[in-house]
């Protein structure tokens, strides 16, 4: 039997941290095993709020698949695909982009929320406007039946499925079919400083290749219960982000549920859980530091990663675009 199909990716915005490792680097590298596995690279999806600032982009290109490499994502088992690089995406988002209202875009609490944090306002780029239409195509183009995303990128995957339902009917096809949202076990990991999301753009987060000295300085600052004056105080282990971590990354979790009820009667100092999560991400980052460190010194190997990868995305694209320009009739010298 064939393998499913899963389809992932990033912005190349900046580096990756912990808060990719634990939502999403963690099951890509569970997955590459059990599934015929795409990452995207999206640097045409970047760009749609980096226009004026492309250097942003094409820099980190290189940097996020270091990071992709450096935690494990193999690729004899995971194709790495430059989105760029794969011009039958933006032919289909654009036919895509007919099957689809504006205001169906705008329902989209996704789009909203971004807007908002990015402070858009009216002056919403069109680009960035249509940038679940173009997800849908990417999801479409590689005819991904799984494609893992956070809680809050699940309308995503719904419209995305409105779309390709709305492409059979019309065309009378079969072309595409549905794809499956998974959530990654560990959800959305907190800031170091309590806010709801790590984010590149904050600057509240830990990167993947964070010197020793970073770390320590990350999890000195993190924010633990304020009422949580004295040793001897009842503390809360809710919304508490070192908690957090340890329970997406300290290898013994039952000894972290020890920590927990500890905590919360009482007599467990903040300063000693923090030393129990540096020890734990100082042992978890070091040899994805080494490996990275030693990718910066064959940048040739990662090039040719990316070029490989590519190279096979365009392969299973144009086989998907072959099936569309059938359906809709504009395979004219086919």
């Amino acid at each position: 039997m064939e393998k499913p199909i899963i389809l992932t990716g990033d912005r190349p915005t900046g580096p990756l941290h912990l808060g990719h490792y634990a939502g999403s680097l963690l099951n890509r590298i569970e997955f590459q095993d059990s599934h015929c596995q795409y990452i995207l690279v999206a640097d045409m999806q970047a760009l749609t709020d980096n226009s004026a600032n492309p250097n942003k982009v094409t820099e980190n290109v290189l940097e996020v698949v270091k990071d992709y490499l450096a935690v494990g994502i193999d690729p004899k088992k995971t194709k790495i695909v430059l989105q760029s690089q794969v011009p039958d995406i933006a032919l289909l988002s654009m036919i895509f982009s007919n099957l689809v209202s504006v205001a169906r875009v705008e329902r989209n609490p996704t789009v909203k929320q971004e807007v908002r944090q990015k402070g858009f306002n009216h002056e919403v780029p069109m680009g960035f406007f249509s940038y679940p239409v173009s997800q849908a195509a990417d999801i479409a183009a590689f005819r991904a039946t799984v494609v893992p995303v956070g809680e809050d990128q699940k309308p995503m995957v719904e419209l995305t499925n409105e779309i390709v339902h709305r492409f059979n009917t019309t065309y009378g096809s079969d072309v595409f079919c549905k794809a499956d949202a998974i959530i990654p076990k560990y959800g959305r990991l907190p800031g170091v400083d309590g806010k709801a999301k790590m984010s590149k753009s904050l600057g509240n987060g830990i990167q993947l290749n964070a010197s020793a000295d970073e770390i320590s300085k990350a999890v000195k600052k993190m924010y633990t219960d304020p009422n949580h004056l004295k040793v001897e105080d009842p503390g809360t282990v809710e919304g508490n982000v070192v908690f957090s971590y340890l329970s997406a990354f300290d290898p013994n979790q039952s000894e972290v549920e020890q920590l927990k009820e500890h905590y919360r009667r009482g007599g467990l100092s903040d300063s000693k859980i923090k030393k129990r999560l540096n020890e734990v991400l100082q042992e978890l980052l070091e040899p994805i530091r080494e490996r990275r460190c030693q990718l910066d010194q064959d940048i040739s190997y990662v090039r040719q990663v990316i070029q490989e990868g590519t190279e096979e995305g365009l392969d299973a694209v144009s086989r998907t675009m072959k099936d569309v320009r059938s359906a809709i009739g504009i395979n004219y010298w086919m």
